[in-house]
């Protein structure tokens, strides 16, 4: 459901988002954030004329007696014995020194990362020609007979190697239109919705031999404060994050967003337990009761009203506010915390949290200063809604997810 009314910090941070982005069209931009294409061409253009810019975008050395010999006093007797044990020691040197040169060229072919018998297959095929298959296994303490069975698979092995060369491009592609946030059952769900039948097992294999790799969270900042003065409030969800209707339980929370030089901004958001969509949320350099307040009041713009509905949080201080609770009532809205200190009873937020943080930062220390800050959160959230794939809605995106059951009512309700 579009916003009806849109707050001026979402009018900024959507112009902020389309003139910062190189090659943006208000097509690509508009579709992110779920509104018109009209409506961000007007507030751009709105802006532009109002900051006056025009448009656009060690050896002894003495000779042992040779072994199983005696000493003999017919010296060339003594020649012929010696001669035949040095060029018994030759073909020994000979045989060692060919070991040596094939375990030497053969390392290169194990630290590539596949699977070591078939790496092993693939050196003796590379070296038939300038040394015996024979020799080659007997080094590598391979059966001859597994070789040639291996060789005579080459061309259904050369074949699926193209296909999976092909698949993990198409991987690849969706890997980065996700920002490197997708595992393989997000990407087998949007293949297939592409047109490509392939299962989960497949993609799995596929990425993990293309090193087609995700992105890792640092530990995080404490942000949830508790208010030892506030009245106590009921957990109305007891770890039930789940809803059959949109806008009936809404949870929130606050998370810190590294910027460089050790400063940070704060993100609070308003999310529905039936879509997890991002309802509301508010950006600020400070952690103070107007932050969460903020996101509320975006949340009832956003639903057109609050009224009847249940607001999980944590026990932070904000949330625990007179201010905020004043708020509450003011739009008909039941207030439901967790236990203090267990993060378990929000649990849903905080991992909302830990994926923003993941596929915005890609293993980044911090996002650099505060307006760069501002704009990678801002189409991360947007994007979250209208196209980012979620596991609690059958893989569809939280819009995409809140218009079928939208449909469905309809068409049980005709």
């Amino acid at each position: 459901m579009a916003m009806k009314d849109y707050s001026d910090e979402f009018k900024a941070d959507a112009v902020d988002l389309y003139e910062s982005t190189p090659g943006a069209t208000y097509k690509s931009i508009a579709a992110d954030l779920g509104i018109n294409r009209a409506t961000l061409r007007e507030w751009v253009l709105r802006d532009r004329e109002r900051r006056g810019v025009s448009a656009g975008p060690a050896s002894t050395g003495q000779t042992p007696t040779p072994t199983g010999t005696s000493p003999s006093a017919d010296p060339d007797e003594r020649i012929r014995r010696l001669e035949a044990r040095v060029a018994e020691l030759e073909v020994t040197e000979r045989k060692l020194a060919t070991e040596r040169d094939v375990l030497r060229k053969a390392a290169k072919y194990f630290g590539r990362g596949d699977e070591l018998v078939g790496s092993r297959f693939q050196f003796v095929d590379d070296h038939r020609t300038t040394k015996e298959v024979k020799r080659l296994c007997e080094v590598l303490e391979l059966n001859r007979s597994s070789y040639y069975n291996w060789l005579s698979g080459r061309y259904a092995r050369a074949a699926r190697q193209h296909r999976d060369r092909i698949l993990a491009e198409r991987i690849r592609e969706v890997h980065g239109e996700s920002g490197g946030a997708y595992g393989s059952p997000r990407v087998t769900v949007e293949l297939r919705e592409r047109g490509l039948q392939v299962n989960e097992k497949r993609v799995a294999r596929v990425i993990r031999a293309f090193s087609i790799t995700g992105i890792r969270l640092r530990r995080r900042v404490r942000t949830t404060v508790p208010n030892p003065a506030t009245s106590p409030v009921a957990d109305l969800f007891q770890r039930d994050f789940t809803a059959a209707e949109p806008g009936r339980k809404y949870m929130g929370g606050i998370t810190y967003l590294r910027l460089s030089g050790g400063e940070f901004l704060y993100l609070a958001a308003v999310l529905d337990c039936f879509s997890r969509k991002v309802v509301g949320w508010s950006i600020a350099d400070h952690m103070r009761t107007s932050l969460v307040a903020n996101a509320l009041r975006m949340a009832a713009s956003t639903r057109g009203g609050l009224d009847g509905a249940v607001f999980h949080s944590d026990h932070g201080a904000r949330y625990g506010s007179r201010a905020f609770a004043s708020l509450c009532d003011q739009l008909g809205v039941t207030r439901s915390m967790g236990a203090v200190g267990t993060s378990a009873d929000n649990a849903a937020c905080e991992s909302f949290h830990a994926s923003l943080k993941r596929e915005t930062l890609q293993g980044a220390h911090d996002y650099g200063d505060a307006g760069t800050c501002r704009r990678t959160v801002f189409a991360w959230l947007t994007r979250y809604n209208s196209r980012r794939r979620h596991s609690a809605n059958g893989h569809l995106s939280p819009n995409e997810y809140e218009r079928r059951h939208q449909t469905a009512k309809l068409t049980l309700a005709a």
